[in-house]
């Protein structure tokens, strides 16, 4: 298997599975400023061009999700539960993508991708409303975690890395992490975890 990925919040997670279920996985970094992702070769893999993509045999997969689900499937994974806590882990993933996630990663990309990529200051507007929603998202994923370790109980699964994947982005994108104790615990709980903590280690 090939996971191609770039320093960036949606490849945090799947690289972090990769090496969380160690399957034989090599990692392909691809450089956003000098455009690999729009290169003929990339676009036969992903036509979006956009990273992460997975090579796995005759098979490519796209959309960072989908991409956690299948690692942890061929692994054999518990990240990957069964019965009724498939559609709880689907659940998060809409939610993430649709609520937390969706405005968390606003602040991701005024306050860290504009710079990065010299797009020029992060725009005021789009902050305090981002700002407002993860205030409002963020206090939804505090009361469910005062009572779990993890979102779906006491087992880790692909769900909470999918909502956590810009919370080790948090200070440098101005993500209020403090204001929730129960969602800062829980990441700390994650960053425990080797995978989490390197997931774009050489």
């Amino acid at each position: 298997m090939k996971l191609y990925f770039a320093e960036t919040m949606n490849s945090y997670k799947t690289c972090a599975v990769a090496r969380y279920v160690d399957l034989d996985v090599k990692f392909h970094r691809l450089d956003l400023k000098k455009g690999e992702q729009r290169t003929p070769e990339f676009l036969a893999i992903n036509p979006n061009g956009k990273a992460p993509a997975l090579v796995d045999g005759d098979r490519t997969i796209w959309e960072s999700n989908a991409i956690m689900c299948h690692l942890a499937i061929r692994a054999g994974s518990d990240l990957w539960p069964q019965g009724d806590n498939q559609v709880e882990v689907v659940r998060w993933f809409s939610w993430a993508a649709d609520h937390f996630c969706r405005f968390a990663g606003q602040l991701y990309f005024e306050h860290i991708i504009r710079a990065e990529f010299g797009m020029g200051d992060p725009d005021p507007e789009a902050v305090e409303e981002a700002l407002g929603y993860v205030r409002r998202y963020g206090a939804i994923l505090d009361n469910h975690l005062e009572s779990r370790a993890y979102l779906l109980g006491d087992t880790l699964t692909i769900a909470d890395f999918a909502v956590a994947t810009v919370l080790p982005y948090a200070e440098g994108a101005n993500i209020p992490l403090s204001e929730f104790p129960a969602v800062e615990q829980w990441h700390d709980r994650l960053m425990e975890l080797p995978a989490w903590q390197s997931p774009f280690r050489g």
